[in-house]
């Protein structure tokens, strides 16, 4: 297949533009500059020029390829509805485009979306309501134009943490907040949990995804259940030297902002059903879980 990526040239993008092409499928990856496109076509991709705001460069590649994988989204906290709305707008142009077609489109979310707590699991109702659950209207979209459209719709949702080198994601974000205010934050007795998955395992899921997964299907891409957030904190806090302090989310909030809300969330979420459906084993590939991986790759 001709796979159409948006964010083809991020960190998980790169990871899953080199999946594709190792299993015999090309790759039109979509580039909003120069740097991106040399990222790009050193991978071996072809460069579709656009942007994630420009819906007719959208459908363009969509129309080009034989299926669509969408990583790109707009992480601006402070105008968060924003970045939802022009999330929304790229699904509806990428619907149109495979409109009738029978080609898949799978798309990014986060397992932060579930109600939390509680064991997710993939078929498990979403909360509604919260900061949390704004993503969980991309998945809803795309399963109600996959069947009005006719094209096969999936959501692969992604855990807060994406582990490898160069990440710079949720843990770098921790880590250099917490050389800021000199150290690094627990909420309550960080017994929360989330679940975390290296960058190499997910590009599996969204190989796999767009190869037979199914329409409307909601796709789990963690390979581990949840890792105590006391002990990704002891880690970092090792590596980095700075002692590590419990607050309450009140507490905590004038010093790591937004940082507060989803260090309290307990995540624990299963991919079962991903793995027995897809055909996906994470751990028969060797990489390192998330805190081997801190302790290794992270703070050299």
């Amino acid at each position: 297949m001709l796979v159409f990526v948006t964010g083809a040239a991020g960190f998980i993008g790169r990871a899953t533009v080199e999946e594709l092409l190792q299993h015999g499928h090309q790759v039109l990856g979509l580039s909003r500059n120069d740097a991106n496109s040399e990222i790009l076509t050193k991978l071996g991709a072809q460069v579709h020029p656009g942007s994630l705001d420009d819906l007719e460069s959208l459908k363009s590649g969509a129309k080009a390829a034989d299926g669509v994988i969408h990583l790109a989204f707009r992480h601006d906290f402070s105008d968060f509805q924003k970045s939802i709305e022009m999330d929304a707008a790229a699904i509806k142009a990428f619907a149109e485009a495979l409109a009738g077609t029978g080609k898949p489109l799978a798309i990014a979310s986060g397992t932060l979306s579930a109600q939390a707590g509680k064991l997710s699991h993939e078929d498990d109702e979403p909360e509604r309501g919260g900061f949390f659950s704004q993503r969980t209207a991309a998945s809803d979209l795309v399963r109600k134009l996959s069947k009005e459209k006719d094209f096969r719709g999936s959501t692969v949702r992604l855990p807060p943490v994406v582990h490898d080198k160069g990440d710079k994601g949720f843990i770098n974000i921790l880590a250099t907040t917490a050389q800021k205010i000199g150290h690094l934050t627990i909420i309550g007795d960080g017994s929360t949990v989330w679940p975390s998955v290296h960058r190499l395992d997910a590009a599996v899921v969204f190989r796999l995804a767009i190869e037979k997964g199914t329409p409307g299907a909601i796709y789990h891409a963690n390979s581990e259940r949840g890792v105590e957030m006391k002990d990704i904190m002891d880690v970092i806090g090792k590596r980095l030297n700075l002692p590590v302090k419990s607050k309450t989310v009140e507490e905590a909030a004038p010093d790591i902002g937004f940082l507060a809300y989803p260090l309290g969330r307990d995540n624990p979420t299963s991919s079962e059903k991903t793995q027995k459906e897809l055909g996906w084993n994470p751990s028969s590939n060797g990489h390192p879980g998330l805190l081997a991986d801190l302790e290794a790759n992270y703070f050299n």
